[in-house]
């Protein structure tokens, strides 16, 4: 039978279990604050770099079959931009006029180059993307760092107005879904949620399409691994891993449905991504994250001769994203 003792004992340490547990929640250190600021009038000048890849390649006895061609399409954006506060609500919401300062675009369709632009060089003066640069479009943004609106690009739009393929490509860039992805792809924890110490963690959900191969949902975690002084500051360190997620965005729930095509071929995918905040400034010093999805189908059927591998029908996407605080 249990003595007195050894049970007085055991409900000793029941009841100091959650103050057990609060002085482990401490050994973070002290609680961050994870988000942006904003004060009206200050000026910050960033590059954001967006790649996006898709690929196809046969092997084995596929690659025989003068029909079955591979390919890559590809296309990168980098800009550089000023970011102006022009005031701030009483939500910390924050309305910013983006100064479009430098771009480059570069597509590649099955393997030939599309477009190749870049603002810098002297022979592109007279492209109509060149039009762009000095060019300004106004934004909400959230201290989550959500874009909460598109506010106005009437100004922007209208200088690259017309039909030619780079007018075409400079309108795209000014969509309110353009414009959100560029601005707003990091999403920092709510304001009643972004205190945290090191360990601590958050997530949101972001869907990517994929064509015929459907549209796929990630739970992005975000763990606080590291907060330090550093030049008079205090920055914070952030690693990203993502998980598939069953959560899908409701733009792409039809093309989630469509997937089933995906099914017939194995997965694999890794999506990471990091990030420095400058917990001082309450600004982005810089944020990457990457998604590399590869899809692979054998067939069995097809007889493989002794010098060639099984036949095969590989395909690969990649999304990448970085901005850059560089002034």
């Amino acid at each position: 039978m249990m003595s007195n003792k050894i049970f007085n004992y055991m409900v000793c340490v029941v009841a100091c279990l959650p103050l057990l547990m609060a002085g482990c929640a401490q050994l973070g250190g002290e609680a961050a604050t994870m988000a942006l600021k904003f004060t009206p009038q200050d000026s910050s000048t960033y590059k954001v770099v967006t790649e996006t890849e898709r690929g196809i390649k046969f092997e084995g006895a596929l690659t025989k079959d003068s029909n079955l061609k591979g390919g890559s399409n590809r296309s990168r954006t980098e800009m550089i931009f000023t970011q102006q506060i022009q005031s701030v609500d009483d939500k910390s919401n924050a309305v910013a006029k983006i100064i479009i300062d430098g771009l480059k675009y570069h597509s590649v369709v099955k393997g030939n180059t599309a477009l190749d632009f870049d603002s810098s060089r002297e022979k592109d003066k007279s492209n109509p993307m060149a039009k762009l640069i000095g060019k300004s479009y106004t934004i909400e943004i959230a201290p989550n760092g959500e874009v909460v609106k598109v506010i106005d690009v009437k100004q922007a739009l209208a200088a690259v107005k017309g039909s030619s393929s780079a007018s075409k490509v400079a309108s795209r860039l000014l969509s309110d879904s353009a414009v959100k992805k560029r601005h707003g792809i990091l999403t920092l924890p709510a304001a009643d949620k972004n205190k945290l110490r090191k360990g601590d963690n958050w997530s949101s959900v972001k869907s990517f399409s994929f064509g015929m191969m459907g549209a796929k949902s990630y739970e992005r975690i975000y763990t606080v691994e590291e907060i330090k002084d550093q030049d008079d500051s205090r920055v914070a360190v952030v690693g990203m891993n993502a998980i598939p997620s069953s959560e899908t965005a409701e733009q792409f729930k039809e093309q989630a449905s469509m997937g089933i095509f995906s099914k017939m071929f194995d997965n694999s995918e890794i999506y990471t991504g990091r990030l420095k905040l400058n917990l001082s400034t309450g600004k982005v010093e810089k944020y990457t994250e990457k998604l590399q999805s590869n899809w692979v189908a054998v067939d069995p059927s097809i007889k493989q001769q002794a010098d060639e591998g099984p036949a095969a029908l590989k395909m690969n996407a990649v999304r990448f994203y970085s901005l850059e605080k560089i002034d």
